[in-house]
C-alpha cells in the first residue's frame, strides 16, 4: 500500500488494500517426539525437587497445551532447558502470591549460545503495551543491538517472534512473549543466477531455515519487497488485509545496515496507536536486503482510532521511526502523548536549538570591539569566553529538559509546522486524509483556528523553514532547508544565502553557501575521543561557516561562490543499566561514508521535483526556484564523489547529475583529478616563479623545505614541477635530509610512484645526509646527536632547518619565502607575525586556488554538456582520455596559470604601492572581499543585459576547447541565467581589480567597460607561461 501526498490512496479499503488469505505467512513444523519429550521434561522436574511431585504433571501439561507456546520452541530446546522454564515460570508464580499481587508476575528467561548460534528469550508481556521495566523493557533493544544492528550478509540473524495463545496463569492476564533468534545459513558456494532479466532470485540468497518455512505466497511478497529495495536507497513498506479478520500485516524492506534500533521502536510505534503484535519476523538475505514483518491486532478494549485506519499512519510514522529509531521524545511518549511525529519535530528543534540558541550577546561584541583580534593574547582571550558561552549557557541537556517539561507547547508548535509543510491533496483526486491529517484538523494551532489563515500565519512565524523532506515515505534521513536571515550579522557577518540541515540516526550535518552559484567540499568531522566530540558537535556549524568563508576568499576570480558541508558522525552504546543510549565518537565505529549516503540522499529529496507515489512525494516548497548544489571531495569523502553523481542521477536528476559533484573519477565519470594534473600545485608554482623573477634568482641555487612528501597529491607535483636545491622534504612517515641537496632523480622517483620519504634509497644521501623514519629509536645523525624517538623528531623537524624558500604543502621555521601550499598550515596571527619578522609569505587562498578553478571548470563541463555529449567527450573510452579532454584540461591549466600570475602581480604591486605598510597576507584578504563585493554588484546589474558585452565575455571566460565544441548560442541556452550572471561577473570584476589593482576608481571601470562593450581590451596584460604541465608531461602546443 503506498501513500499520496500524505494521504491513503482510493475511496475506500476495498479499492486500497492489498488481501491475503487467512492463512499462515510461515507453516510451523509439527514436532513429532514433542509427547517423548513431555515424558522426560517430568522426570527431569520431579527429580530437580523444587516443585511438589503431586503438581508436576499438571504444571508439565499446562507448559505444553495450555500456554500455545509454539513447537519450534519445544524442537529447538532440550528437556532440561524446558524443565528450567517450567520451574523458573513456578518459582514466579510463588513469589507473585507472596507479594498478593499478581499484576507481578515476571517471567525472565534467557538463553545465549555462547558460540553465536541465536538465542531464546522468553518473558511476560502485556499485549498492547510498551514495558517501562522488567524484562520486557529492555528484551528487544537488546536484542537490536546484539543481532540486528551489526548485521552483514557474511554475519546475521534470523528472528521469529511470537505471542502466547494462553495465559500464564489463571489468576494473571499476561502472556508470554518467545523470541528465537538464529545464525542464518546461506548456500556456499551462492547458487548460480536463474533469471534471464538479472534481477535476484529471493531463493538463491535466502537461509536454509526461512525456505523451509516460509509459504509460497510470503515467498511471492518478500520477492516484490526485495526488488523494490535493491532499487532505492531508502525503505520499501507494504501491508496486506487478512481476509475475514482485522488483521493487518506490515512488512518492511531496507538495506542491511541501513538504520539501528529499528525493530524495538516499531513495537513502541504500534503499541502507541493500541495494536499489538501476534507474531513479527525479521528475514535477513545475503544480498545485503531485510526484511520484517509484522501481524498486527488491534486490542479488544481499543479507544484509539480503528486499525484500518491507524495501520496507515504506522506505516509513515515507521518512515520516520527509520531516521530517528531512538527518538528520547518518543520513548517518552507515555508520559508526553507525543505521536511520532510530534516527537520527529521535537527531536529536530533539540538539535536545532543546541547550535542556534547559545548566542553570546552584546556584551562579548563590546568587549571584541575593545580588544584586538590579531594580537595573540586577545584572540586566545575572546575564544575561550565566545567557547564557554557555547557550550554552556544551554546545554543540550536542559534543553532536553526543557522540550520534555513543555509537552503541550511542543506539541502546538509542530501544529503550526504542521500546517505549512503538511502536503495537501489534489482536489481532483478522490482521497482519504491519514489520521495525522485528521489530527491537525482538531488541534488548536497557536495562531488561529482557521486552517488556511493559520497556514498563512504559521509561513509567517516559521519563515525560516522553506523545504523539508519530513512527511517523504522513503527518506533515511530528516533535511531542512533554512532562509539562514535568523542568524546574528554580529556572529556572522558575511551573510548566507542558503543553509540547509540534515539530520540522521547516526549523524548530523550543514550545507552553507554564500551565494546562489556556489561549491565547496564535503567533510566528515571525526573526533579522536569523546570530550573532542562532544565539542565538535557543537561547534559543528561555527566550524562549517568558518571553512564557507575560507572557501569564499579562494573562489574569488571563479563563477562560484564559497560553500561547506560538515557531517559530524557518531555511533551510539546502549547502556542497560540506564536503558537508554548514549552518543559516543565516531572513532568508536560509527560509519562515515553511510553517514555521508544518507546526507546527499536526504539534501536530493528537496532538489528534484519529480514525483513517484509512495516514493518521492511532493513537498511545500517555499523557496519557489529551481536550486543546484555543487559539491567537491573534502576531508573524508574523496572516494565518495562518484557515488554521489550516479546517486543522483539514479534519483532523477537527469539534466545536473554531471555537476553534483568534482572529483570524480576520470575514466568512469569524466572528472578532472587535481593530483594527475598538478591542478593546485600549478597555482602555487606561479607564486614561487613569481618570487624567483622579483628578487632575480635562479632557482637551481634556491634552498627549499617542503612539508608533505612524494607520496601526496601537492608534494609529488611540487617535486616533479620544480628544480631548487631542496635540503629536507618531511611527511608522514619521517624526515629526509641533505644540506647540500637531496638528490633530485631519486625524488623524482619516489614522486611518480607515489611513495614516501621512507622509501628513499640512502646510498643515494651525501655523507650529511641522513632519513630517519617515524618508528626509529636511538638513531645517531652525522653531526654526532642521537634522536631518541622518530615520531618526536619528525614532529619537530620543520623548527631545524635554515632555508630560502618553505612550502608547506601538508601538515615554521627559519625561511625567507613562504608560500603556503597546505589549507590553514599558518594560523592569521602567525602570518602577520612572520611577515613583521620580513619573511615573504603568500598566504593559502591565493596560493592554492587553483584546485578550485579546475573543479569550477569541471563543473562548466558538465552544465554545458548534454548526457551523451558528456558521456562520448569526458568519459575515458578504453582507459584513454578524447582530444576534448585532453584539450580541456589544456585550458583548465592555462587557466589556473594566468589567475595564480595575475594574483600575484596584483598583490606584490599593491604591497610595493603603499612601500610595505600593509602586510601581503592582509592584502590578499582585502582583495577577495573586494573582488567577491564587486561580483555581488555586477551580478545582478544592467552590464549584464548589454548583449555585446555578455557575448564577449563569455566568448573569453569559457573555455575555446567547449566553445568550438558546442558553439556559443548552444552554449548560452544551455547554462542556466544564474550560472551565467555569476560566471560573467566573476570573469569581468577579476580582471578589472588584476588589470587597475586593488586601489582602482569608478573611471578605471568607465574606461574597462568601455573596451570591453568595444571588445578592444587587452587581455594580455601579463606573461603567459611557454609550457603546462599535465600529468607527469609536459605540453608546449597550447
Amino acid at each position: 500500500m503506498a501513500l499520496l501526498n500524505g494521504h491513503d490512496s482510493g475511496a475506500s479499503t476495498e479499492e486500497c488494500l492489498q488481501r491475503v488469505r487467512n492463512l499462515p505467512g510461515y507453516t510451523t513444523p509439527m514436532f513429532n517426539g514433542k509427547d517423548e519429550q513431555r515424558a522426560k521434561v517430568k522426570v527431569d522436574v520431579t527429580a530437580k525437587g523444587f516443585i511438589p511431585r503431586e503438581l508436576v504433571e499438571n504444571e508439565v501439561d499446562w507448559f505444553y497445551s495450555q500456554l500455545g507456546i509454539d513447537d519450534i520452541y519445544f524442537q529447538n530446546e532440550s528437556p532440561s532447558v524446558i524443565s528450567d522454564h517450567i520451574i523458573a515460570l513456578f518459582g514466579a508464580k510463588i513469589l507473585a502470591y507472596t507479594k498478593h499481587d499478581f499484576n507481578k508476575l515476571v517471567i525472565d528467561l534467557e538463553k545465549i549460545d555462547e558460540k553465536g548460534n541465536g538465542a531464546t528469550f522468553i518473558h511476560t508481556s502485556l499485549p498492547g503495551l510498551t514495558s517501562t521495566e522488567g524484562p520486557g523493557a529492555t528484551c528487544e533493544s537488546r536484542i537490536d543491538s546484539l543481532y540486528l544492528d551489526s548485521s552483514t550478509p557474511s554475519e546475521c540473524y534470523r528472528l521469529e517472534t511470537y505471542r502466547s495463545t494462553g495465559s500464564i496463569s489463571a489468576t494473571a492476564a499476561k502472556h508470554l512473549r518467545c523470541y528465537f533468534i538464529t545464525k542464518c545459513s546461506f548456500p556456499s558456494p551462492p547458487p548460480p543466477p536463474t533469471r534471464a532479466d538479472g534481477r535476484t532470485d529471493i531463493r538463491t540468497v535466502s537461509d536454509t531455515a526461512f525456505l523451509e518455512r516460509a509459504s509460497p505466497h510470503t515467498l511471492r511478497v518478500y520477492q516484490k519487497i526485495m526488488w523494490q529495495v535493491e532499487s532505492r536507497y531508502g525503505p520499501v513498506m507494504e501491508v496486506y488485509e487478512v481476509e475475514g479478520t482485522r488483521e493487518r500485516r506490515l512488512v518492511i524492506g531496507y538495506k542491511m545496515g541501513g538504520t539501528s534500533r529499528f525493530f524495538s521502536a516499531l513495537s513502541h510505534l504500534y503499541h502507541f496507536y493500541q495494536l499489538y503484535s501476534a507474531r513479527k519476523y525479521v528475514e535477513q538475505f545475503s544480498n545485503g536486503v531485510t526484511i520484517i514483518s509484522l501481524y498486527l491486532n488491534p486490542m479488544p478494549d481499543s479507544t484509539g482510532a480503528p486499525i484500518e485506519h491507524s495501520i496507515f499512519q504506522v506505516m509513515k510514522e515507521a518512515s520516520l521511526l527509520y531516521c530517528l529509531p531512538d527518538n528520547p521524545f518518543f520513548r517518552d511518549s507515555v508520559n508526553s502523548g507525543h505521536a511520532v511525529q510530534e516527537a520527529t519535530y521535537a527531536y529536530c528543534g533539540w538539535v536545532f536549538a543546541q547550535h542556534f540558541c547559545n548566542r553570546l550577546g552584546p556584551a562579548y561584541h563590546h568587549l571584541r570591539n575593545i580588544l584586538d583580534e590579531s594580537n595573540p593574547s586577545h584572540a586566545e582571550v575572546l575564544n575561550d569566553i565566545k567557547r564557554r558561552f557555547r557550550e554552556e549557557t544551554f546545554t543540550r541537556e536542559s534543553i532536553a529538559q526543557v522540550i520534555h517539561a513543555h509537552a503541550e507547547i511542543i506539541r502546538l508548535l509542530y501544529v503550526n509546522f504542521a500546517m505549512v509543510h503538511y502536503p495537501t491533496a489534489d482536489q481532483t483526486s478522490r482521497l482519504r486524509p491519514t489520521l495525522s491529517y485528521q489530527r491537525l484538523q482538531t488541534t488548536q494551532p497557536l495562531s488561529d483556528s482557521d486552517p488556511e489563515q493559520a497556514r498563512s500565519t504559521s509561513s509567517r512565524e516559521l519563515p525560516h523553514f522553506q523545504q523539508t523532506n519530513f512527511y517523504q515515505p522513503t527518506k533515511v534521513a530528516l533535511s531542512f532547508r533554512l532562509a539562514p536571515d535568523f542568524l546574528p550579522q554580529g556572529e556572522y557577518p558575511a551573510p548566507l544565502f542558503g543553509m540547509f540541515l540534515v539530520i540522521g540516526n547516526e549523524f548530523r550535518g550543514f550545507h552553507i553557501r554564500f551565494r546562489d552559484v556556489a561549491r565547496g567540499g564535503i567533510r566528515i568531522v571525526m573526533s579522536r575521543n569523546e570530550e573532542n566530540y562532544i565539542i565538535n558537535k557543537r561547534m559543528l556549524f561555527d566550524e562549517n561557516y568558518g571553512l564557507a568563508a575560507t572557501q569564499s576568499l579562494k573562489n574569488k576570480d571563479i563563477p562560484e561562490g564559497g560553500a561547506k558541508g560538515t557531517i559530524s558522525a557518531f555511533v551510539r552504546a546502549f547502556l542497560f543499566s540506564l536503558g537508554c543510549y548514549l552518543d559516543f565518537a565516531p572513532s568508536l565505529g560509527a560509519p562515515p561514508r553511510r553517514c555521508f549516503e544518507k546526507y546527499i540522499d536526504a539534501i536530493i529529496d528537496l532538489l528534484v521535483p519529480s514525483h513517484s507515489s509512495g516514493i518521492k512525494e511532493r513537498h511545500v516548497d517555499l523557496y519557489g526556484k529551481p536550486e543546484l548544489l555543487f559539491f567537491g571531495p573534502d576531508e573524508g569523502t574523496a572516494d565518495m564523489m562518484d557515488w554521489a553523481a550516479l546517486h543522483a542521477r539514479d534519483r532523477g536528476a537527469e539534466t545536473w547529475w554531471k555537476t553534483f559533484t568534482t572529483g570524480k573519477s576520470a575514466e568512469l565519470l569524466g572528472g578532472v583529478p587535481h593530483d594527475t594534473y598538478g591542478m593546485t600545485s600549478l597555482s602555487i608554482r606561479q607564486y614561487v616563479l613569481g618570487i624567483y623573477k622579483q628578487f632575480a634568482l635562479r632557482e637551481t641555487d634556491i634552498t627549499k623545505v617542503q612539508t608533505g612528501g612524494p607520496d601526496g597529491d601537492l608534494g609529488s607535483n611540487e617535486i616533479l614541477l620544480s628544480s631548487d636545491k631542496t635540503i629536507a622534504v618531511i611527511d608522514g612517515s619521517g624526515v629526509l635530509a641533505d644540506p647540500i641537496g637531496i638528490n633530485r632523480k631519486e625524488l623524482i622517483r619516489l614522486a611518480k610512484l607515489r611513495l614516501p620519504v621512507s622509501h628513499f634509497d640512502k646510498t643515494k644521501l651525501s655523507k650529511d645526509g641522513y632519513l630517519v623514519k617515524i618508528e626509529d629509536q636511538d638513531v645517531k645523525l652525522p653531526s654526532g646527536e642521537v634522536v631518541l624517538d622518530g615520531n618526536d623528531f619528525r614532529n619537530g623537524a620543520h623548527f631545524r632547518f635554515k632555508a630560502d624558500l618553505f612550502v608547506p604543502c601538508e601538515g615554521k621555521p627559519h625561511f625567507k619565502y613562504i608560500v603556503e601550499g597546505a589549507n590553514l598550515f599558518f594560523t592569521q596571527q602567525a602570518r602577520l607575525h612572520l611577515e613583521k619578522r620580513r619573511v615573504i609569505v603568500f598566504k593559502d587562498s591565493s596560493a592554492n586556488k587553483g584546485g578550485v578553478t579546475s573543479s569550477s571548470l569541471e563543473v562548466l563541463a558538465g552544465l554545458a554538456l548534454t548526457t551523451q555529449e558528456y558521456l562520448d567527450l569526458m568519459v575515458f573510452k578504453d582507459g584513454k582520455p578524447s582530444d576534448f579532454y585532453r584539450n580541456y584540461v589544456k585550458d583548465i591549466q592555462a587557466k589556473i596559470t594566468e589567475n595564480a600570475a595575475a594574483e600575484f602581480h596584483c598583490i606584490w604591486q599593491e604591497h610595493a604601492r603603499l612601500q610595505g605598510a600593509k602586510p601581503r597576507t592582509q592584502i590578499s584578504d582585502e582583495l577577495s572581499i573586494m573582488l567577491n563585493e564587486m561580483h555581488a554588484k555586477l551580478e545582478h546589474s544592467e552590464l549584464f543585459k548589454d548583449a555585446p558585452s555578455r557575448k564577449g565575455v563569455m566568448r573569453r571566460a569559457i573555455p575555446t576547447t567547449l566553445v568550438e565544441q558546442v558553439g556559443l548560442d548552444t552554449l548560452l541556452e544551455r547554462l542556466p541565467e544564474s550560472y551565467q550572471r555569476a560566471l560573467f561577473s566573476s570573469w569581468v570584476s577579476s580582471h578589472f581589480i588584476y588589470r587597475y589593482g586593488v586601489n582602482s576608481s569608478t573611471i578605471d571601470f568607465f574606461h574597462f567597460a568601455r573596451d570591453l562593450a568595444t571588445g578592444m581590451i587587452d587581455l594580455d596584460i601579463f606573461e603567459k607561461p611557454r609550457r603546462v604541465w599535465c600529468g607527469y608531461q609536459w605540453y608546449s602546443d597550447w
